[in-house]
Formats: C-alpha cells, structure tokens, sequence
C-alpha cells in the first residue's frame, strides 16, 4: 500500500478526546478552547461539534451560541452590545449612475418604517438584482415619503434615493396632493415599478388611486414576486392567484426578507414645488375611541401592569392619561385584578403594538413570547436584572407607584402648557422619569 494512501488515513487522537472531554483537566483549554477545536471525530467516526468552543460569553455571563457567524456580539436589533465590542459596520452600497428606479411608497405610521414597509423594501431590491442579473444595468430604490418623518435608519433599510414631502399640504389625509406629487415622480423618473404595501394604513389606498391615474391593472397581497410572475392571496388567503408581473405592486407582509447586509446612501431627491390641490376630500382628524375597546392584538400602544403594580386606581387612571389600552400578566390576572381577555403572552394574546409598556412585570418566557413582535419595549421595575429589563429598549428602575405619579404628572403639565416646545416637554420627560427612579430606589432600599 502506497504512503499516499496512509497519509489519507484519519487517525483519532484518544488522549487529546479525553482531554477535550475533561473541562478540569489542567490542558483542557489548549487542547480544545484554545486550539479552537469547534469539532472533534467521536468513536462512530461522525464529526461533533464541541458546544464549549461555540459562541461568547454574554453580557449577563450566559454562554451564548454564535449563530451570527462572528457578529452575535450585537445583540438583536442592536438594543445592547457585549462590553468592549463595538457594532459591525456593514458595507455600503453606492451607485453613482442608475441606469433604472424602483419606486418605494411606504406607510410611515407614526413617521417610521414599519415592518411591512422594510419587507416591500427588500422586495424592491430583489427586483432590482434580477433588472441588473437579465440587463447588465444597475438601478436604485427610491423612496417617497409624505408628511412628518422621525426614521433614522433609512440606510440600512436599502433605501438608495429620497424624497420627502413634509410640507404642510402633506399632513393628514391628503391622497390628492399625494397622487398629484406621484404623477410627477412617474413622468420625471418612469420607474420600473411600483410598489406599496397592501395595508390599512394608507398603502391600498393610494396604490390603487394611482393604478387608476396610470391606466395601471395592479396586483394585490402579493407575497411572491419576480419580474415575470407574481403570486398574489385571494379568497381571504385560502386561494394563490398567479398573473403577470406589472408596473404596479401592493405587496403583503413578509413577501421578501428586509435588507440587513448593507448600508444605502440615502441621497436625497431635489425637487421643485408641486402644486396644491385643491382637495375634494377635508381631513376632520381621527375618530375619537375608547383605547379599552381596541382588542390586545390589534391595540399599538398597551399599558400592561404585572405583580408590581400596588395601586390599581392609579393605573387605570394612567392608562387613561395615556390613550393607551390595558393589559396585564397572567399573574395579575390569577389574582383577579384584570380579566382574562387582558392577559398578554404565550397563554393569553399574542400582541404587535408599537409601544409596549411593562410596569411590574419581570418577564416569564410565556410573557416574552407573547410581546415578541412589539417594536419598541419600555419597563418599570425594581428589578434591574429581571427578563424584561433586559428585553426592553427603555428601563427604568424604581418603585412603580412612584414613577407613574410623576408620569401622571407631567401628563397634566402637558396638558395645561400645550404651546411650549417638544424639547422642553423631552426634557422634562427625562427629568421626571430620572426623579421618579431616584425616589423609587431610595424608598426600595
């Protein structure tokens, strides 16, 4: 036999196995640790992956599998990072001269990308590769958004151009203007595509207003796209609809995977003055409802009380204050303080909201999963250490009742000097809030 064929051979190292098995072994670390053995051959001859060796250690001191490939020191949605890492800087993607324009024409509630407008942008920039793959030419997705605009993070949400039109004209409900400036954008940049987001919140409409303006026969909740075929749900999600693809798109949810691997430059889009319309349609502002009457799964702000809350009257008061609609944990609903429709979690309701605000709730895991597609999560505890703490985007560590008086508060001074300036009202937000914790914590102690 050949020494090559030797050389082929794998042969097992029994000694370095038990050392690698032993953690207290006195070369336990260099064998395995240290030498970076992420996989060792057991007696079968199968190759095992060696737990020890996988993942950093977290914040809290948890082992923690590394799943991110080298970047899970930023922890999800970038809310906390390990100690003396610093955030990944993902790649940026320029293009100087777009041969072609995808057109983007989010939602924005609240002023921010929503999650359903974060997949439509994905979608854009998945029809783009495929424009680029057939034609050699490369585009740009561009983004028009209307009214008031808090996003900050339109570059790593793949938005290469925008446009924005945050005149007075464009707040409220204005599909008018709005289709008035669209027209514009069509005859100045003759996009490739169309796309909004198939939603209640302003998508369906102003898409199928400017099908209409276009001569355009759009596709609705499609959730499958390329440049050929588009795969759209009908009869209520039971029926797949399948037609060719059109200038005009109105995509549903999770129709492709948002942009998370690089950054977009976000150039914006000088544009002259469009004219007003004179609208046929007058915005009288939103309906006033009962925040209590809006069912947990579909309420975007909730105030959820848990085993911390002492002073019910308080809270429900607070709520009140708020516009926010209750819920609770299901401790809170055991001992008979809340009814069961109101409990939020893995055994109760599964909740989406916008905002999510905990008062003493420490964070079961049925809890946890049930807030889990909450965008932003903000916390009262005394607690510092507790589940939910570390889940939220916003804690503040103090007694409750201490903090949602001084909450309650502030509400009021809100209320009766409703002309000074959203900085003085930040500012003595963050006060308040910072007094509150410092009283809590010293009544705690």
């Amino acid at each position: 036999m050949s020494d090559d064929h030797y050389s082929e051979i794998l042969r097992r190292d029994p000694r370095a196995e038990r050392i690698a098995r032993n953690r207290l072994h006195a070369l336990h670390v260099a064998v395995s640790v240290g030498g970076q053995a992420t996989e060792v051959r057991g007696p079968s001859g199968l190759l095992r992956k060696n737990p020890h060796t996988v993942g950093f250690t977290g914040p809290n001191g948890i082992k923690r599998i590394d799943r991110l490939k080298g970047n899970a020191v930023a922890i999800k949605n970038g809310r906390r990072n390990a100690p003396g890492s610093q955030e990944a800087l993902l790649p940026l993607h320029v293009i100087a001269e777009p041969a072609f324009t995808i057109v983007v024409v989010p939602d924005m509630v609240g002023g921010r990308l929503t999650a359903h407008d974060k997949d439509v942008l994905g979608q854009a920039h998945k029809l783009a590769r495929a424009i680029e793959a057939d034609s050699n030419e490369t585009g740009v997705v561009m983004v028009v958004a209307f009214g008031v605009c808090k996003e900050e993070n339109f570059d790593k949400a793949g938005v290469d151009r925008l446009l924005l039109l945050d005149s007075a004209e464009y707040e409220g409900y204005c599909p008018e203007q709005q289709i008035a400036a669209l027209a514009q954008v069509e005859v100045r940049f003759k996009p490739k595509y169309w796309l909004f987001p198939d939603s209640v919140h302003g998508g369906t409409d102003l898409g199928s207003r400017l099908a209409a303006r276009l001569g355009e026969r759009p596709v609705a909740q499609a959730w499958q796209v390329d440049t050929k075929i588009s795969i759209c749900r009908g009869a209520g999600g039971s029926v797949d609809i399948t037609r060719a693809t059109p200038r005009l798109l109105m995509l549903a949810e999770e129709c492709a995977n948002p942009i998370d691997e690089s950054r977009h430059e976000v150039l914006p889009v000088a544009w002259e003055s469009i004219p007003v319309v004179s609208p046929q349609l007058l915005d009288k502002g939103q309906v006033a409802v009962d925040p209590n009457a809006i069912p947990l799964a579909e309420a975007e702000f909730i105030l959820s009380a848990g085993n911390g809350i002492n002073n019910w009257d308080q809270f429900h008061t607070i709520a009140a204050a708020l516009g926010a609609t209750e819920g609770a944990s299901r401790v809170a609903v055991d001992d008979g303080y809340m009814p069961r429709f109101r409990q939020v979690g893995a055994s109760g309701t599964w909740v989406t909201a916008r905002v999510y605000l905990a008062v003493g709730i420490s964070g079961a895991i049925q809890h946890m999963q049930g807030i889990g597609q909450c965008d932003k999560v903000v916390t009262i505890n005394t607690d510092a250490g507790c589940d939910m703490v570390k889940r939220a985007d916003l804690s503040v560590i103090g007694d409750s009742e201490t903090v949602l008086g001084e909450l309650l508060s502030l509400i009021e001074m809100f209320r009766q000097q409703p002309h000074q300036s959203q900085n003085s009202v930040s500012n003595s937000v963050k006060n308040a809030v910072e007094n509150g914790a410092k009283e809590g914590a010293e009544n705690a102690a």
